[in-house]
């Protein structure tokens, strides 16, 4: 009686606290080589854009490199050159980005879904072996086909419709269309996954109650995929602002500058007009403009969540 009374006086033991994690920064130091490495190969070039961009940097006639402030951002936006491409480079992206890439890639996907094993083989080669090819290569082949002796104005003389040097008449168009046949295969691929993972019991079920193909395709397809398709916008926009090589080499920012977009602009004057400073300022913007589509995606993904 006396052992249990002790027993049940005695202090009963709290638990010790845990003390504080040793080694939690060594968590981080496998990390250590790539984050150098980032720093060095890839925040120390944007530093040194950044510095030059306020300079008055040239590769020829200038012999010192002064600080120049604000100045190169008020001579772009005060010229009238600048201001067309950035015009150009919204035209070019929303008909070859939003709108060509983004739908075309899609539609082969919805159809792809429904097609046959070899269909399906046959589609996917010929878009993906556009999408791997060389942007030069693209570039000089849509130049061959767009040409004014192209493939494309043999075929309409064929036809016997009316024809015409589409790269003087309709570059932007051109250049736009070239961007299309290139980038679709990466649309394609996105939406061909995302439209995989749709439970096949809501399709049927949706077919079951009635729903058309149009109205199954609009009130569960696109729901269900808007992750992706948000996701391939902000990818494909991105990729389509840095476009250059295409552009070059099928019309060099011509005729004139009516298909000069932003990249083009950006080299001309960097390098044919050795405007380094003037240049990498124009690029700085180009960055801001990518960074703003990315924001508004972002938000716009954020929010459907």
């Amino acid at each position: 009686m006396a052992t249990a009374t002790k027993v049940a006086a005695a202090p009963t033991e709290t638990p010790a606290r845990p003390g504080p994690r040793r080694g939690r920064p060594l968590r981080w130091l496998p990390l250590a080589p790539a984050t150098v490495m980032l720093l060095l190969f890839l925040g120390g070039p944007i530093a040194y854009c950044v510095y030059i961009a306020f300079t008055n940097m040239q590769l020829t006639g200038a012999s010192s490199t002064d600080f120049v402030g604000l100045d190169n951002f008020r001579r772009a936006f005060g010229d009238d050159d600048f201001r067309n491409a950035v015009v150009l480079t919204l035209v070019f992206t929303l008909l070859s980005s939003l709108v060509g890439q983004n739908t075309l890639g899609l539609a082969l996907a919805a159809l792809m879904q429904r097609a046959s094993r070899p269909v399906r083989t046959l589609t996917g080669s010929i878009v993906i072996a556009a999408w791997v090819v060389p942007e030069i290569v693209a570039g000089f082949l849509l130049y061959a086909f767009f040409r004014r002796e192209g493939t494309l104005n043999a075929l309409l003389d064929w036809l016997g419709l009316p024809s015409q040097n589409w790269l003087y008449t309709l570059p932007i168009l051109a250049v736009s269309f070239a961007n299309v046949w290139r980038g679709t295969a990466f649309s394609m691929l996105v939406y061909s996954a995302a439209l995989s993972e749709i439970p096949k019991e809501i399709t049927e079920a949706a077919e079951v109650d009635g729903a058309g193909g149009l109205g199954r395709f609009w009130h569960i397809t696109l729901p269900m995929i808007r992750r992706s398709i948000g996701t391939n916008l902000m990818l494909n926009t991105l990729q389509t602002l840095s476009v250059f090589g295409l552009i070059w080499a099928m019309t060099r920012g011509g005729p004139g500058n009516r298909s000069q977009t932003l990249p083009v602009f950006m080299y001309d004057q960097a390098f044919n007009k050795s405007l380094i400073g003037y240049g990498t300022a124009v690029a700085l913007l180009l960055l801001l403009v990518g960074a703003l589509f990315s924001v508004v995606y972002l938000r716009l993904m954020k929010e459907e969540v």
